[in-house]
């Protein structure tokens, strides 16, 4: 772990080796001139000729952009549309904010990209995106103005597409980084298909579109050159990458593990809510089930009789303005109703496994969504099965990559998931400390199958955890804040963007000092 340095993915590891790809066919058409590698034209060396050959679907990359009316809502509207039309999305790129290009008086863009399966070939593929377009508002302007919506073919299966109305790839793909940001996103590390490779080699490198994306500067444009991943939270655009946040606990159980008892009522519970936020708490976690292990699920009628009264009071305060408020729930009707009556985020210790509905309903909500990663339920997660693991930091990062693809499939974009790799969940002591030691390896993990699920938020709990009472002697929870600080310390020098604390005063001035050394953000008193 090096002290001033953000963890980042190894881009230059993955390397392609085109060489032996079989040359482009092509054939002029009625589409225009239209060509194809690998298997979907037959090539004949000889007589350089070539048969189109369809496939009942192919894979595509579409962008979107905008910067005129509400951006994310536009990207909503557009992806709804795009469903409906016979667009399959698989994968979501993260959301970028970026400064204008070529016409720069003009409001800052919101940026994204999508990866989905369609059977519509590309020029009625096209056609579709223009009526989307137009029905979101999009009339003829000045070229690169402002737009409420802009929808570009990036990739259509192999083929490469050049005609009056049509080219693909895109004609300046390679020169925009707000372009090329998104779609490494859409990427693993691998190529995980012929269709994939295609793309990278597509890039005439051998790094593939990564290679690309360096050449641009990578990683290194984040927070400047007008760029800037951002993350939607009610109607406001969060750059997480500033500071690390301070989530406050606030648990509303007579048995949870650290607290239990002592804020069922709603007079102590707004208490503590104001004096998290005195103390500098970002976020408020409200749950009102208990998940420390072994505990016995609730129903939905007593989770909500807990936790409306106090949600309705906090939110009420002058104090929660501007503040994020989370509910910590795995039952999907109890997070539709948290966020009815004024929750931000819904925070599912489950990752979605507990309750079929749950990732539908988030769907529908249209609120970020922390997916952590846990085996079984509270009652069964810490045995023997559910605590085995190879490599505990491949396989918490496989399983949750499983579950953001099914999050994903159910309509919930990667731009609104937070994983957490679920310190103390069905996970032993040596197991929490790997994860602890090494999450840049779990962000790696990510990315393996998803570069935008790595290039996301990761939030961490370890606060007051019993294998930290283990380590030190401390049989009593609330004597845990000390390995607390010391928890946390290692997770945000290790990447963490979020962490779960009970004491949020002690550990704000720890990320403080992390802050200072792996992201050089000073913060400064009043």
């Amino acid at each position: 772990m090096r002290f001033g340095v953000r963890p980042r993915l190894f881009y230059k590891r993955f390397r392609l080796g085109f060489g032996g790809i079989s040359p482009w066919g092509s054939q002029n058409t009625a589409l225009g001139r239209v060509s194809s590698s690998w298997d979907s034209f037959a090539y004949s060396s000889a007589s350089e000729s070539c048969i189109e050959v369809h496939s009942p679907e192919e894979e595509v990359v579409i962008a979107l952009g905008s910067n005129v009316g509400n951006r994310v809502e536009n990207f909503n509207r557009a992806l709804s549309m795009m469903r409906k039309a016979g667009v399959c999305i698989k994968k979501h790129a993260n959301l970028y904010e970026t400064a204008p290009a070529y016409v720069t008086d003009q409001p800052c863009f919101l940026n994204s990209a999508i990866r989905a399966i369609t059977k519509l070939g590309p020029h009625a593929l096209l056609t579709v995106l223009k009526e989307i377009e137009k029905g979101l508002g999009r009339t003829e302007g000045i070229r690169y103005g402002p737009r409420p919506i802009d929808l570009d073919i990036l990739f259509y299966g192999k083929l490469k597409v050049s005609s009056d109305t049509l080219k693909i790839p895109h004609q300046n793909l390679w020169e925009r980084p707000f372009v090329l940001a998104p779609l490494v996103d859409l990427l693993g590390l691998g190529a995980d298909n012929d269709t994939v490779a295609c793309w990278h080699a597509l890039s005439g490198r051998n790094g593939g579109i990564f290679e690309a994306w360096e050449k641009l500067g990578g990683e290194d444009l984040m927070g400047r050159e007008g760029m800037k991943r951002v993350f939607p939270i009610g109607n406001e655009l969060w750059d997480w990458s500033r500071k690390t946040h301070v989530m406050g606990v606030l648990n509303l159980t007579p048995d949870s593990f650290s607290d239990g008892g002592r804020y069922t009522s709603v007079e102590n519970a707004v208490a503590q809510v104001r004096l998290m936020i005195s103390e500098g708490a970002d976020m408020i976690d409200i749950g009102a089930q208990s998940t420390r292990p072994t505990a016995s699920r609730i129903s939905t009628e007593e989770e909500l009789s807990r936790l409306l009264p106090v949600l309705e009071a906090v939110v009420q305060i002058p104090e929660a303005e501007g503040k994020i408020l989370s509910v910590d729930t795995f039952d999907a009707k109890v997070a539709s109703e948290a966020v009815r009556n004024g929750a931000h985020v819904v925070n599912d210790i489950s990752g979605g496994r507990l309750d079929p509905n749950m990732f539908s309903t988030v769907a529908d909500l249209g609120v970020p969504y922390i997916l952590m990663h846990m085996r079984g339920e509270p009652s069964t997660m810490q045995n023997d099965e559910n605590t085995t693991y190879g490599d505990v930091c491949k396989e918490v990062a496989n399983e949750l990559c499983l579950q953001i693809k099914n999050a994903e499939s159910f309509g919930i974009p990667t731009w609104r998931i937070i994983t957490d790799p679920g310190i103390g969940f069905s996970k032993t002591l040596e197991q929490n400390l790997e994860l602890l030691r090494d999450l840049s390896a779990v962000r790696q993990g990510l990315a393996a199958n998803s570069v935008a699920a790595s290039h996301g938020p990761i939030l961490i709990g370890p606060s007051r955890k019993s294998f930290l009472g283990k380590i030190c002697g401390r049989p009593k929870a609330e004597e845990r804040d000390p390995a607390t600080i010391a928890a946390v310390t290692a997770g945000v020098l290790g990447g963490a963007d979020i962490v779960r604390v009970h004491n949020v005063k002690d550990n704000l001035d720890a990320v403080k000092v992390c802050d200072a050394l792996s992201r050089g953000t000073l913060y400064r008193s009043n």
